[in-house]
C-alpha cells in the first residue's frame, strides 16, 4: 500500500481517536476493473481478530467463498453491499476479497477503511470523505451514529479497568511482588488478578498493560519478534552470538541496541528497504552485510495485534528495608497505532531493536528475544493523541 498523505493519516486519527478500530486497503485500476483485490496480511489479521474469517482455514475454489453483509459509507447515507473473501484456484489460492458497487464507490488508488460493527463490514473511503464533518453534524448521518454505538462498546473495558486501576492506587505504596526489573509489571498483573503466563496476546480484556517507574527514561517496549530465518543470512541466534558476542565479568554475551541512525559498537546498523518491504540487520563486515530479515508487513502486524489498545502506566518506586514498594500514579491510553508510521520511526531512530543474548558455562545460550522498543517521548509518533488519567484523584 502506498505511503498516506498527511490529511489521510489525520482522518485515520480522527477515527481511531473515537475507537474505530480499522484497517486500510488500496484498490488499484487493474482491481477495479476486474472486481478483485489482494486481501493483505493487515486486512487477513483484521478478519481474524474480529472471528469473521479465517484465509488459512478457507479451501481454494469458487465453492469455498464466503460472503459478508457489509456497507459502503457515503457522504448522503450508506450503500448495501456484500463483502466476497476467497482463495481462487490460480496463483496459489492468494487471499482474495471484493467489495459489491466498490467501482462506483472508490478510484483507483483511493485508501480504504474497513472496520466491524455487529458482524457487518463498513467501508469509508478515507481519501475521498470530509470525516471529520460528517462526524461534526448537526444532522445525525451513519458514520456518525456508528461512531457512537462503537465508542460505547469500545470503552466499557477501559472504564472497567481504569476503576480498578484507581482501587490499586488508593492503596497506597504497595510491596513488589519480586526484587528484579520485571516486578513492576508482575505486581500490577497480580493486583489485577492476571494470571503470569508467556502468551503475547493483550495482558486485560483485550487491553495491553504496560508499566513504567516513574521518571525512568527507559524506552517502551511494543512488542518481540524473531527474524525471518529462511530469508536471512544468519539462522540463528547462536551465530549471532558467537560472531559479534563480547566477553564482560567473566561471561560471553551480546547485549544489543540497533538503531538505523548510526552504527553501534559492534558496527551493526538498521535498514528498511522499501522496495522490498524488509528491514535488514547490517554488518559493517563487508563479508557479512545484511545478515537478519524482518518482513515489514509482519512486524506491523505485530504491533497491530499488541497494541490495538494499550494502558501505559506509571508509578512511583521507592526503596525501604531492602524492598522495593510501588504507588501507581497515572495511566495514558492510546488506541490503533499509525502502522504506517512504523518504518519512518525506525528510520528516524525512535523505533530500536534489543536482543540481549548469553552463553552460561554450561555451554547453553539465554536468549530473551528480538525487541522493538519506542523511545519514552514519542509515543504521540506512533499512536494517535491518547487520553491521560491520574490514577490518585
Amino acid at each position: 500500500m502506498r505511503q498516506l498523505s498527511t490529511v489521510e493519516i489525520n482522518k485515520v486519527k480522527l477515527l481511531t481517536e473515537n475507537s474505530v478500530e480499522l484497517t486500510l486497503i488500496e484498490p488499484t485500476e487493474t482491481g477495479l476493473e476486474k472486481s478483485i483485490m489482494d486481501a493483505t496480511g493487515p486486512v487477513r489479521n483484521y478478519l481474524r481478530e474480529k472471528n469473521l474469517h479465517d484465509y488459512d482455514a478457507q479451501k481454494q475454489g469458487p465453492e469455498n467463498k464466503i460472503q459478508i453483509a457489509a456497507n459502503l459509507i457515503t457522504g448522503e447515507g450508506l450503500i448495501s453491499s456484500i463483502a466476497s473473501l476467497y482463495r481462487p484456484v490460480t496463483k496459489n489460492g492468494d487471499p482474495r476479497i471484493w467489495f459489491k458497487g466498490l467501482a462506483n464507490y472508490a478510484e483507483a488508488n483511493d485508501i480504504l477503511g474497513i472496520f466491524e460493527f455487529e458482524k457487518v463490514l463498513y467501508v469509508v473511503n478515507i481519501t475521498k470523505l470530509g470525516l471529520k464533518k460528517m462526524l461534526d453534524a448537526k444532522r445525525t448521518n451513519p458514520l456518525q451514529e456508528l461512531v457512537r454505538e462503537i465508542n460505547k462498546v469500545s470503552n466499557e473495558v477501559a472504564d472497567e479497568l481504569l476503576i480498578k486501576l484507581r482501587k490499586i492506587a488508593a492503596q497506597g505504596f504497595v510491596p513488589a511482588l519480586l526484587n528484579a526489573d520485571t516486578a513492576i509489571g508482575r505486581t500490577l498483573e497480580h493486583l489485577l488478578g492476571i494470571p503470569m503466563n508467556s502468551a503475547k496476546t493483550p495482558d486485560y480484556k483485550g487491553i495491553e498493560l504496560k508499566s513504567a517507574r516513574e521518571n525512568k527514561g527507559t524506552r517502551k517496549g511494543l512488542f518481540a519478534k524473531t527474524p525471518n530465518w529462511e530469508l536471512s543470512k544468519f539462522k540463528s541466534r547462536t551465530e549471532i552470538l558467537d560472531t559479534f558476542g563480547y566477553w564482560e565479568k567473566g561471561v560471553f554475551r551480546l547485549y544489543n541496541t540497533i538503531r538505523a541512525t548510526g552504527r553501534n559498537a559492534q558496527g551493526l546498523i538498521l535498514r528498511t528497504d522499501y522496495e522490498q518491504d524488509y528491514l535488514f540487520e547490517n554488518s559493517d563486515r563487508k563479508e557479512i552485510g545484511d545478515f537478519l530479515t524482518w518482513e515489514l508487513e509482519v512486524l506491523k502486524n505485530a504491533l497491530a495485534v499488541k497494541h490495538k489498545e494499550t494502558f501505559w502506566i506509571k508509578a512511583q518506586s521507592k526503596h525501604e528495608d531492602g524492598n522495593e514498594y510501588f504507588l501507581f500514579k497515572s495511566a495514558e491510553h492510546t488506541k490503533g497505532p499509525l502502522l504506517n508510521q512504523f518504518g519512518l520511526l525506525i528510520d528516524m531512530g525512535a523505533i530500536t531493536l534489543d536482543y540481549p543474548i548469553k552463553r552460561l558455562a554450561d555451554g547453553s545460550v539465554v536468549d530473551k528475544g528480538c525487541n522493538f522498543k519506542l523511545k519514552p517521548n514519542a509515543l504521540n509518533l506512533l499512536f494517535p493523541p491518547s487520553k491521560a488519567y491520574s490514577l490518585l484523584s
